[in-house]
């Protein structure tokens, strides 16, 4: 691009230098003679400006050309590059984010670990006090017991020595005695270590005597084994010492039970507190877990995507450098060759412009013309700064430029030279101005890009989010209809056996009652039968009268030959009418069996079903509902993209222009910018010969 900034300089200042040869040679000119446009060497420069012309015309084909690959070559350099530094970013970010997520992964593991450690240890607390209490109440359970059987039994004590010692001259039976010392003697042993520094050692004498001789201590009189008044009076204290002892035990023993249970009952309420807290700790500790480790590989296959995107990114870089370098190389190899066929154009036809050498040297050695230069140099100077103004203008379709090549000739040099300052002032601004245009244009273009990328990814997400719920919704919808459907079959079903089982027990009603009938149709018929054929006939023997006999009487009456066959089939028939019956009873409550569980199991699978379409549809409303949400989510985010479209539009419109020329229009504003540099020098007095020689 510098060799082409150079030749674009030098082809300003050559075009310059031709048309200042020009006015110096134009008086010239215009003295030769008429017949010169019939000579063989003007053919000749006419085919010379011919080539001229169509080099001139190849040079800006091929410009044209080399401009739209250099723009080709500049956008996807500076997209490209800005793809792979964003994919170099994103990987670095998405490899920090793996780091971090698979760091807070095993965090997580082992907080849950932790946690679970602790819950076991606080429920193997709970267990071991727990164990511990019931030991403790088992023990308090066995000693509650054992002092209150003691309590009963000296109070049973008491109250027979109470009898005695109350009532001088009432006897108590011996065998009572004898159970009040035994009772002590018990009590004595098995609470020994309770009883320790509560009798004092001439209690615990009397106690053991009577425990030895319990019926001297009840004597009216002293014996001759007792020489004092009895003492009764002092076992009753010594029992009654004892009963308040054990009293006094039991209400310590039962108020430090009461105690143990308060104490208890905080401690397990504590640890169930803590287990419950570490338990759910551990749940939402899981839950983050499972969603980090989901993030994480989502994150290493984006880093996977990514990867593989900025390798494809980085060989298209590669084979666009190596095209663009190529292509440079062959710019400036035509140009070039080009730049040195047009000036052997040219300078052959500098040669042959004039008639002939004499001729020329002749001119350019004439006082008189040297002369001409020297009064019109400051007007030379003044056409060729206005020339180079007007050909940069052409060049950039500068219009300012125009104006200010006019100016150049008519006005002082003071006002133009300020006017050309003003001018490189105000293009260096525009440059500024563009410079910053464009970076906003870039940055705004890649923040869109990536706002609009990941709305695609929401909308991808939600659609295929949307289209879950919806089949999900639509199976949810088909298995109620279809158990819906199933439910009125089975109550079709169950109405039908309902109406079965009217008319089958109405039939079973009437066979029954037929039977019945017959039986007893057939029964009264046997009876009357029974009833004739079992009363004996007997024939009389009448004394016959003396005289002749009588005529033959009847015969012997004898029952009809069929009547046996008769009531026996009779009998037979009565019998399977019984058994009939008996067979129909049976089937009815067989039937009615089936019937009360077709009943049960119907009613059962319709609850079961009623059940299932009630927590389906609680299921289909949530989905629904989610539905819903989703769709609205949906619709912001195409709302959204829509938004950033709109924006994207507008950016082009803002910046396709600057961003498409943006080198060119930085070229031919830097060119412009050193064209109004170079005339202004020029009319400061500089040669034209020095910015050729710079070029």
């Amino acid at each position: 691009m510098a060799a082409v900034l150079r030749l674009a300089k030098l082809a300003v200042f050559s075009t310059a230098c031709t048309h200042l040869g020009s006015a110096l040679s134009l008086d010239i000119q215009d003295s030769k003679d008429a017949d010169a446009k019939n000579r063989p060497v003007t053919k000749v420069i006419t085919l010379l400006k011919d080539m001229q012309k169509q080099l001139q015309k190849e040079a800006d084909e091929d410009e044209a050309i080399y401009d739209k690959m250099a723009c080709w070559c500049q956008t996807n350099d500076r997209e490209k590059t800005q793809a792979i530094k964003d994919a170099e970013v994103r990987i670095d970010g998405l490899t920090t984010k793996i780091e971090e997520l698979t760091a807070g992964s095993a965090r997580l593991n082992t907080e849950i670990k932790n946690l679970e450690k602790e819950v076991a240890e606080n429920q193997d607390s709970l267990d071991k006090a727990t164990a511990i209490r019931e030991k403790q109440l088992a023990e308090f359970n066995a000693e509650e017991k054992d002092l209150l059987e003691s309590v009963s039994a000296l109070k049973a004590a008491i109250t027979v020595l109470s009898k005695h010692h109350s009532g001088g001259f009432l006897q108590v039976a011996n065998n009572r005695i004898l159970g009040v010392a035994a009772t002590l003697e018990n009590e004595l042993s098995k609470h020994a270590a309770l009883l320790q520094g509560v009798l004092s050692p001439s209690e615990r004498r009397a106690a053991a005597a009577f425990v030895q001789a319990p019926a001297d201590y009840f004597d009216a009189a002293p014996t001759f084994k007792q020489s004092y008044a009895p003492q009764s009076g002092e076992i009753f204290g010594i029992l009654s010492q004892m009963k308040d002892t054990f009293e006094a035990n039991l209400a310590s023993s039962q108020k430090e039970e009461q105690a143990n249970q308060k104490a208890f009952e905080e401690l397990k309420a504590a640890k169930i507190e803590e287990i419950k807290s570490g338990q759910d700790q551990v749940d939402s500790k899981t839950l983050t877990l499972a969603d980090t480790d989901e993030k994480n590989a989502q994150a290493k296959v984006d880093t996977d995507d990514t990867k593989a995107s900025l390798s494809a990114d980085e060989q298209f870089l590669g084979m666009l450098k190596e095209k663009c370098q190529m292509t440079d190389k062959e710019w400036e190899e035509r140009q070039k060759t080009r730049q040195l066929e047009m000036e052997a154009v040219s300078q052959a036809l500098a040669v042959l412009s004039s008639d002939d050498a004499h001729d020329l040297f002749t001119r350019t050695f004439n006082p008189s013309l040297l002369q001409l230069a020297s009064s019109t140099a400051y007007s030379d100077r003044r056409a060729a700064a206005s020339q180079v103004l007007a050909d940069a203008a052409k060049k950039a379709h500068n219009p300012h430029l125009a104006t200010l090549a006019y100016q150049v000739k008519l006005d002082a040099f003071t006002r133009v030279k300020k006017a050309i300052d003003d001018m490189i002032a105000q293009l260096l601004k525009e440059k500024d101005d563009e410079i910053k245009h464009k970076d906003f244009c870039t940055d705004e273009f890649h923040q869109n890009q990536l706002q609009t990328e990941k709305k695609d990814r929401e909308e991808q997400d939600l659609t295929a989010k949307i289209e879950d719920l919806t089949m999900a919704i639509e199976q949810l919808a088909h298995a109620i209809e279809a158990l819906k459907g199933e439910i009125a079959e089975m109550q079709v079903q169950l109405k039908r056996a309902g109406e079965d089982r009217e008319l089958e027990n109405k039939d079973f009603q009437t066979m029954v009652a037929d039977q019945r009938e017959t039986q007893k149709l057939l029964t009264s018929a046997l009876s009357f039968l029974k009833d004739f054929y079992a009363k004996k006939t007997a024939l009389l023997q009448k004394q016959e009268p003396v005289g002749p006999p009588p005529p033959a009487g009847f015969e012997t009456y004898k029952n009809n030959a069929g009547s046996g066959g008769v009531m026996q089939l009779i009998q037979q028939i009565i019998a399977d009418a019984k058994a009939m019956e008996a067979e129909a009873i049976r089937s009815e409550e067989d039937a009615q069996k089936a019937y009360e569980d077709f009943v049960k199991e119907t009613n059962a699978s319709i609850e079961a079903k009623s059940k299932d379409i009630v927590e389906k549809s609680e299921v289909k409303a949530r989905a629904e509902g989610e539905l819903v949400e989703t769709k609205e989510a949906k619709e912001a985010v195409i709302l959204e993209l829509e938004q950033l479209s709109n924006y994207n539009a507008q950016l082009h419109q803002s910046c396709d222009f600057v961003l498409k020329n943006f080198e060119l229009r930085q070229t031919a504003r830097d060119e412009e910018v050193e064209a109004l540099r170079q005339a202004k020098a020029i009319l400061s007095g500089a040669k034209f010969e020095e910015f050729l020689q710079k070029a």
